[in-house]
């Protein structure tokens, strides 16, 4: 007589039968040749981070600690005389506060000016593609290009800025040669040419932004200025957090525009502390020094970093 079993209660073929001789089957099966772990798929990243990234660092420390130098073959350890020496520098001092008041006097303009761009081309004016290129277009700019054009506006004799003045009735400004307009000069330079990137972010969170509010507060009476105070200009806070931080950093770290245009001059008024630091490592041969003057700014980036990321969570 043939019964059959049922359902659900014939012998398991699952992942757990045993085998023939004794062994189990798991619940994986490997293919033949797979990667045990993912780590041979990171490895090669792993090798160029540990390569151009970690190693450039660790062994940038350990010469903060030393009298290396590019003229001599011999190295001695010193220490912290090199960061002792740095807090008594006053060239330090006058080139970070170089730096501070170029990230002061660049960093609020282009938060306001990229907000006001942004929402130029968000209200729906005419020529939108125009507009757009217009104001990212010098952003995708080389900073060789972008500082020979403006070399050109601030000529002494030839140039535009100059030549606008003198129509007007005015004298002559020595643009990159006097000390109090140099940096100045330098910031409106970089304004131009580096607003595109944060009037593109702004642009984004715009068109991001849900309708409905701004309809609704339409439809109760609410005019223009009132809405874009109450309601959109609330809904991009966290865009505005984050383009105040990148501004920040970006304008602690300058340099390219600078070297180029004045070399730090006139009288070392526009030098920031990175030129400092390179003027001491490659001019005067001096890496020890020169490394131990770029981790204690290392560090006040690290401090700043850390404090708005404090503020702006505790305004979320």
């Amino acid at each position: 007589m043939t019964t059959t079993a049922p359902p659900g209660t014939g012998p398991r073929t699952g992942p757990d039968t045993p085998r023939a001789d004794g062994s189990r089957r798991t619940g994986r099966q490997r293919c033949p040749g797979a990667p045990r772990s993912g780590l041979v798929f990171v490895l090669p990243f792993l090798l160029l981070f540990v390569l151009f990234l970690v190693w450039p660092v660790v062994q940038g420390l350990w010469m903060s600690f030393t009298d290396s130098s590019l003229a001599l073959r011999d190295t001695a350890f010193v220490g912290f005389d090199n960061y002792a020496e740095a807090f008594g520098d006053p060239d330090v001092w006058s080139s970070l506060g170089n730096t501070l008041f170029f990230t002061a006097v660049t960093s609020v303009p282009l938060v306001l000016v990229a907000l006001a761009m942004a929402l130029l081309v968000h209200s729906g004016i005419a020529g939108q593609w125009a507009w757009r290129l217009a104001f990212f277009a010098p952003y995708l700019l080389p900073v060789t290009v972008v500082t020979l054009i403006w070399s050109w506006l601030y000529q002494p004799d030839l140039g535009f800025a100059n030549q606008l003045l003198t129509a007007l009735g005015m004298g002559p400004v020595g643009w990159l040669a006097d000390e109090s307009v140099a940096m100045w000069s330098i910031a409106a330079l970089t304004v131009w040419w580096t607003v595109g990137f944060n009037f593109l972010l702004y642009l984004a969170a715009l068109q991001s932004l849900p309708t409905t509010f701004d309809e609704a507060a339409a439809l109760d009476g609410a005019g223009a200025w009132r809405r874009l105070w109450s309601i959109t200009l609330p809904q991009l806070r966290r865009t505005t957090a984050l383009v105040a931080m990148l501004q920040i950093l970006a304008s602690l770290k300058v340099f390219d525009q600078i070297y180029i245009l004045t070399k730090g001059g006139p009288g070392g008024s526009t030098r920031p502390i990175l030129e400092y630091v390179y003027d001491v490592g490659f001019t005067g041969y001096r890496l020890g020094y020169a490394s131990a003057v770029s981790y204690l700014f290392f560090a006040l980036i690290v401090v700043v970093s850390l404090v708005q990321l404090r503020l702006f969570r505790r305004e979320d």
